[in-house]
């Protein structure tokens, strides 16, 4: 067995605790040790993608054979998956270290830590219920890090994000007991193996099961109608939080992907086309509603937010058709519009912290203003889907997949103006952040906003707190360059993926049936 797979899981649950009670009081030496193991899990990241160019590869722990002991697999998805936390992590940590948000709590260090222990830990499982406990490890810690540094809003955004949670893993705990009462096994593999055998007139309850998963997952990914949570919890958590949490929502794409590909997906008639007819028109609402939110938002911060459930929308919108040149390209959008999300929360949090609060609201121009203009406009063309950027490439790769005739004209409709929407709000909200207020001054300001910031102009952010946020903006300049090998690896991810019969020979040693 190759016991890297396994490395990242293990390296962060156990550097979260030594955080936690033995640095928590010294600021320096947590930062130390979570830089440290930020670093080390990019490297063993890097390593395991390398290493996922052949067959997947399966660790069985304590060496039990699957179906009956835990096992982790790791293939080309899952190797892309882990790599994108890691590079993610490493560049939120070091936001919130150079911008001291990391000194807000003491406990920030340790949570960032656990939380990657149940994001990594999720894309590596390959058993269900496994899956279920990743999901409640990386929940726990996203609860407390919602609430760093406290406040009354934080405070409620954060009770009304761990009540729907706690809804979605009930739903959770009840679709993993009606598919065990059903088959008798969680683990992905034998999952797929039994369901060929079970016939469609004696499959209800399986899917029940799918459509139970299905809502959890679409929960997670804010997926309408379950998309509520996210606008508020984003919006209120501290920024270099709300950047990290943007690879979360992506935790409920891939379980998607994962799930109702591999278990759910074609060529299993007990639940054959079930997902598709749900999924798209829910895709569809989503982006009207991240559209509209965007062009109706009158702070920073939720206009950001809504901006993600659009590009929710739009990766679920391509997620739906299952077929293997849409997963391609919804996985190349879902790397883009994971650096795009966060890139904008982190240019956010440079600006409101310098305006004093995140109002649209028109204000005096800020130190460095043309600085903050630049790196907004980037990050706003990114996320909106416009050229140079990888935004582009990835819609028009989506727009491409979907082309069939029964959902072309709905998808296209759904994407184009939704992208159009997202354009108009993120032009007016960098126009009253950046060029409206090049020109006024204090009196103005006054006499305009009465409750504007006496002293809008902060201290110039130093290159350590920048360097985070134009490092994501190269990564997204590098999915553009590169756009045709990263393409060419995620088809081989898309292959491993519908390649049902090469994953249960790979973790049970067992052909799956025709």
């Amino acid at each position: 067995m190759n016991h890297w797979i396994i490395a990242p899981v293990v390296l962060p649950a156990l550097l979260a605790p030594v955080i936690g009670f033995v640095m928590r009081h010294d600021i320096v030496l947590a930062r130390t040790a979570s830089i440290f193991g930020a670093v080390a899990m990019l490297a063993i990241a890097v390593g395991l993608f390398v290493m996922s160019g052949g067959d997947p590869q399966v660790y069985y722990l304590g060496n039990w054979p699957a179906p009956f002991g835990i096992v982790l697999v790791l293939d080309r998805l899952s190797a892309v998956m882990v790599l994108l936390t890691s590079v993610l992590a490493l560049i939120v940590l070091l936001h919130a270290v150079a911008t001291g948000w990391d000194s807000r709590g003491r406990h920030f260090h340790a949570l960032f830590q656990f939380q990657l222990m149940g994001i990594v830990g999720a894309f590596l499982t390959g058993d269900i219920f496994n899956l279920f406990v990743f999901f409640e490890i990386l929940l726990i810690a996203s609860y407390g890090l919602m609430i760093h540094s406290g406040g009354k809003d934080r405070m409620r955004a954060g009770l009304q994000y761990v009540v729907i949670n706690l809804a979605g893993s009930t739903l959770f705990l009840f679709a993993l007991g009606v598919l065990y009462a059903t088959t008798g096994t969680l683990n992905i593999a034998d999952l797929a193996l039994r369901l060929q055998e079970i016939p469609p007139e004696e499959a209800a309850l399986v899917r029940v099961a799918a459509m139970l998963l299905l809502i959890v997952f679409g929960l997670k990914a804010a997926l309408f109608p379950v998309q509520f949570w996210l606008p508020a919890t984003y919006a209120n958590a501290p920024a270099p939080v709300a950047a990290l949490f943007a690879i979360m929502t992506k935790v409920g794409a891939y379980a998607i992907l994962r799930i109702h590909t591999v278990v759910f997906g074609p060529g299993i008639d007990a639940t054959d086309g079930l997902v598709q007819t749900w999924l798209l028109p829910a895709a569809i609402v989503t982006i009207a509603i991240g559209a509209i939110g965007v062009l109706g938002a009158r702070r920073l911060m939720p206009l950001i937010a809504f901006s993600v459930v659009g590009s929710m929308g739009t990766l679920m919108a391509a997620i739906s058709a299952f077929t293997p040149e849409a997963t391609t390209a919804a996985l190349y959008y879902l790397v883009h519009s994971t650096f795009a999300a966060a890139v904008l929360f982190l240019v956010a949090d440079l600006v409101v912290t310098r305006r004093g609060r995140d109002s649209l609201a028109v204000q005096p121009a800020t130190v460095q203003n043309g600085l903050f203009a630049a790196l907004f406009f980037a990050a706003a063309i990114a996320m909106a889907g416009m050229p140079p950027l990888s935004g582009f490439l990835g819609k028009l790769l989506v727009l491409d997949a979907l082309r069939d005739p029964g959902t072309m004209v709905w998808a296209w409709a759904a994407i184009l103006l939704g992208s159009l929407l997202t354009i108009v709000g993120l032009a007016r909200a960098g126009s009253q952040l950046f060029w409206k207020s090049v020109s006024v001054t204090n009196d103005d300001a006054d006499e305009e906003t009465p409750e504007a910031d006496e002293d809008p102009t902060k201290r110039p952010a130093g290159a350590t707190e920048v360097a985070p946020t134009v490092v994501a903006l190269a990564v997204l300049a590098a999915l553009t360059v590169l756009a045709g090998p990263v393409s060419n690896y995620l088809d081989g991810a898309t292959e491993q993926l519908f390649d049902r019969d090469g994953y249960v020979t790979s973790v049970l040693g067992t052909e799956g049936e025709e």
